[in-house]
């Protein structure tokens, strides 16, 4: 990742931290709420697809309002972006198709936070910061939504059934 581009570099670590983020948000929220492996699974497909679209069109909206930043480079982060983001949620669907729902998204959950923790750790390191309250401080929040979509999943099921 050193010899990457800076546009690359922050849209591949926006879309893989998104992927996670959104696709565990997702993921735990549906199952919660409806305990369906068509919803989740199809929740994935959707998200791997317009999320992804959504999150690179808004880094190169972002990326074009910065100062001094080439053409090349706000391309880069937005090809970046997408393709970061779509792999990290389709990655989300392997063990969904292969175990059951419910140990798929405990599976789910471990895989999200390694992911976060690996690139928490990476950045830390890269750029000489302690890393224990980086990726404590970014696990935290990943844990922190599975939580909290878990619980939403719950109300939603309670309220609209």
């Amino acid at each position: 990742m050193k010899d990457m581009g800076e546009g690359a570099r922050s849209g591949l670590h926006f879309g893989l931290t998104s992927g996670v983020i959104t696709t565990l948000g997702l993921v735990v929220g549906l199952h919660a709420g409806t305990d369906s492996l068509q919803a989740v699974a199809g929740g994935i497909i959707t998200i791997a697809v317009a999320d992804a679209m959504a999150d690179a069109l808004g880094i190169h909206i972002s990326k074009e309002s910065e100062r001094n930043i080439s053409v090349r480079e706000v391309w880069h982060a937005t090809g970046a972006t997408f393709l970061a983001k779509f792999f990290m949620a389709v990655t989300f669907l392997v063990p969904i198709l292969l175990l059951p729902l419910s140990a798929a998204v405990i599976v789910s959950v471990l895989w999200g936070v390694f992911v976060v923790a690996w690139l928490s750790y990476r950045m830390a390191r890269a750029h000489g910061e302690p890393v224990s309250p980086v990726v404590g401080e970014h696990v935290g929040i990943a844990v922190l939504v599975v939580v909290i979509t878990h619980y939403l999943g719950v109300f939603i099921a309670y309220a609209f059934a």
